[in-house]
């Protein structure tokens, strides 16, 4: 029978080993893989694992809702994962700053349920004498944007379980797990970026993935308010004359992997919403949006 595409939320209903009553039972979740085995996460992060020849029926659901509690965890865990040279709290909003480099180690992120306008002028002045544009990193829910303000860098927040990638064989990995970048890892990204930015995290441990000369990530775990330990995927990049031949998913497969061995149960990536390449991969990968984010001037509000 044709397979929903991995990522969906489905509904599947199968059959359960001889002599038992009643014979048939159903799962419902998102789809991780197909294959001999059909594996679904539930919505209490269990996976179930079917035998393709058990399965009866598979039926594709609509999305389920997503809590704005759900939110405020992956971006609190975000936040520490990537919180530039030096950060502060300030009213519920996480205060960043990287001497300017990048927006997300340049930014404000409103993570407390207190966080509101009234700390705006704070925060503007709090940017301004560093010599910094006051950006505001502002996900869906966590602060309602006014009609009328453009945002820049619109950006897919895209979550999944943390473990093992299916179908990449482990045996034939050529990803190497270094403590900080090396020149080659550093060549390949090709961005500026000081490496005391790359290695920082708040409370967190992090690991810089290599396919020496063809493909580089970045891979952090930071804990989120309830507890849950995520692994974040950043800095994903992949030789340009290196491209389509399969690299990026081995290096976030040996990414994920590492989140696992580390506790992270979730992983989570950002990529603009520009990038359908990007977003296709890692759909492929299982990885669903969850919300979108966007970064906007204190100031223009």
């Amino acid at each position: 029978m044709p397979l929903p595409p991995v990522g969906t939320r489905v509904v599947i209903r199968y059959r359960l080993p001889a002599g038992s009553t009643p014979p048939l039972t159903d799962v419902i979740g998102h789809l991780l893989s197909t294959g001999a085995a059909v594996r679904v996460r539930t919505k209490r992060g269990d996976v179930v694992s079917v035998d393709s020849d058990d399965v009866v029926t598979i039926k594709e659901l609509a999305a389920a809702p997503v809590r704005t509690s759900d939110i405020r965890n992956v971006e609190h865990a975000a936040a520490l994962a990537w919180p530039g040279l030096e950060h502060q709290w300030l009213d519920g909003w996480l205060l960043r700053s990287a001497r300017g480099v990048t927006h997300r180690g340049n930014s404000a992120v409103p993570l407390g349920v207190e966080a509101d306008v009234s700390a705006l002028p704070a925060i503007a002045e709090h940017y301004t004498t560093r010599g910094l544009t006051p950006w505001l990193s502002l996900p869906d829910r966590l602060f309602r944007l006014p009609g009328g303000v453009r945002p820049h860098l619109e950006t897919l927040v895209m979550v999944r379980d943390a473990g093992v990638e299916a179908g990449v064989d482990a045996d034939d990995d050529p990803v190497r797990l270094l403590a900080q970048p090396d020149p080659d890892w550093m060549r390949v990204y090709e961005r500026d970026v000081p490496i005391e930015v790359l290695t920082a995290t708040v409370d967190g441990e992090v690991v810089f993935g290599s396919i020496p000369g063809a493909a580089v990530g970045r891979a952090a775990v930071t804990d989120a308010p309830d507890g849950t330990r995520w692994v974040g995927l950043s800095a994903v990049r992949v030789a340009e004359d290196q491209r389509r031949t399969g690299y990026a998913r081995q290096l976030c497969a040996a990414l994920l992997a590492w989140g696992a061995e580390h506790g992270a149960a979730r992983a989570y990536l950002q990529v603009l919403v520009d990038n359908t390449a990007a977003s296709r991969l890692f759909e492929s990968m299982a990885f669903t949006v969850q919300h979108r984010s966007r970064y906007v001037p204190a100031d223009a509000l």
